[in-house]
């Protein structure tokens, strides 16, 4: 009888510290937690872009992983494929979380066939497509802060964040602390390359995490706006 009684004792505890262990994992320490700076102020609404249904498209109160996939977006269907497990998956139940492709007006065929791949284990209710014209979208992408480019089909690589303030979010100085301590000189983080298995999984799904964090902490009064990297890079620049 001890021994069944020792058994329910440690399968309770069991169930009672695993989700303490996983919130711990989950969220990030204060000791590690550096809240990201932004980059860019007041990205414009995508007021000009519409869904496949006709509907708009809205940034303001959602955080948005924005990208634009070009006049052949099946041609890059590793790119979305990667996103979409390395980033969607983790966050699709998160309040407010989504991602938006914009693509030309001349793409709907193509989405339809890449959809129909993103869709084939279920469907992704936090992903849309906005289409648009070509001016439409390449007024879009002018305003974020970025050192990338368009090619000539309205086509990057490259992702990037978006707060529910419409601010883009990344870093000034993305030196870790190893390059820190070298003296590298500063470089900063403005988007992400879904090209990049590394990136997605240990820059990007870390940095939505960490915006995920900080609305929590607003919501409960206690949030620093300080930013150790900022700092870093200030107290670099002085010396």
């Amino acid at each position: 009888m001890n021994i069944i009684k020792y058994k329910k004792a440690f399968v309770l505890i069991v169930l009672f510290f695993l989700p303490v262990l996983f919130l711990l994992f989950l969220y990030p320490s204060k000791h590690n937690y550096n809240t990201l700076d932004i980059i860019k102020k007041n990205i414009p609404e995508l007021t000009s872009i519409l869904d496949k249904d006709d509907q708009n498209l809205q940034l303001e109160n959602h955080l948005t992983v924005l990208g634009f996939l070009g006049e052949m977006p099946m041609e890059d269907a590793i790119l979305a494929l990667n996103l979409k497990e390395l980033v969607y998956d983790k966050f699709r139940g998160f309040k407010r979380f989504q991602v938006i492709i914009l693509v030309p007006e001349s793409a709907k065929n193509q989405v339809l066939l890449l959809e129909k791949e993103l869709n084939q284990y279920e469907y992704l209710s936090y992903w849309k497509f906005g289409f648009g014209s070509y001016k439409d979208i390449l007024s879009i992408f002018q305003e974020l802060n970025t050192d990338t480019a368009l090619d000539s089909t309205l086509r990057t690589s490259n992702v990037f964040l978006i707060d529910k303030e419409r601010n883009q979010r990344g870093r000034f100085d993305d030196r870790d602390k190893s390059e820190l301590k070298k003296n590298t000189p500063t470089y900063g983080l403005s988007s992400y390359n879904c090209l990049d298995v590394s990136v997605l999984k240990n820059k990007m799904s870390e940095d939505v995490r960490i915006l995920f964090t900080e609305y929590r902490q607003k919501r409960k009064g206690n949030f620093n706006s300080t930013s150790r990297r900022a700092d870093d890079l200030r107290g670099n620049e002085k010396n």
